[in-house]
């Protein structure tokens, strides 16, 4: 008994010791745990940043945009290929509407559909960034837990085999195979609760900001409805 204690008492329990002793099959399914929560934390502090600024950016041009200044005298301001999301999207439906005219100062027919439609397609281009990368955070809250599962169980029909070669009960033997085959089922765990927090929660935040543009969008286009109605 005390050598048991002995030896396991000299086993190194430490995350780099658990993972040095790992069967070649765990120690991949550990690297790929570990390389989709790196993964998972850049695009999570990625779209952290872009939404903030997309908040940001949404704010500052409804100030403008409410200001009282002529649509065209902002739309000039901010030219044709403006850096924001709203201002693009702005700057789609203003595009069409300048189209629109005919060179006697008339309008063409269906001018408020085709205004409408060309903002949806900005809207769309806009959606498609901002959702970027939220597909791969709910991939590794939903498929990291098995993978790491698939290690321990991996792990741990590697530890009876030695057990049964060995015909050695001892702790020693029994606890470096179990603590590693645990091990994976941690770093599964470890990479798929902040994805699929963070998943949640940003989703929610796009969905808000794709709705703020919509709303301005239908604003907009009642704005040029009612000039095109006088």
């Amino acid at each position: 008994m005390e050598h048991s204690l002995a030896l396991a008492q000299e086993i190194d329990f430490s995350m780099w010791g658990l993972f040095a002793r790992a069967t070649v099959t765990v120690k991949l399914v550990m690297l790929m745990l570990v390389a989709s929560s790196v993964w998972s934390w850049g695009i999570i502090i990625q779209k952290l940043i872009t939404y903030r600024k997309a908040k940001s950016e949404a704010a500052t041009f409804d100030r403008s945009f409410w200001s009282g200044e002529p649509l065209d005298g902002l739309y000039e301001q901010l030219g044709a290929q403006p850096t924001g999301q709203s201002e693009r999207i702005f700057a789609a439906g203003m595009t069409e509407w300048r189209r629109s005219h005919r060179q006697d100062g008339g309008l063409i027919a269906g001018a408020q559909a085709r205004i409408d439609r060309s903002m949806d397609v900005a809207i769309a281009k806009e959606s498609e960034d901002l959702q970027s990368g939220l597909s791969v955070l709910a991939t590794v809250g939903s498929s990291a837990p098995f993978i790491g599962l698939f290690g321990t169980v991996w792990g741990i029909m590697t530890a009876f085999i030695e057990i049964a070669e060995q015909q050695n009960t001892n702790l020693a033997v029994v606890a470096p195979g179990i603590a590693e085959a645990l091990m994976a089922t941690g770093l599964g765990l470890l990479a798929a609760i902040p994805a699929v927090i963070f998943y949640n929660k940003l989703s929610a935040d796009s969905d808000r900001i794709i709705g703020g543009y919509e709303a301005f969008a239908d604003e907009f286009a009642t704005i040029l409805s009612r000039q095109l109605d006088s």
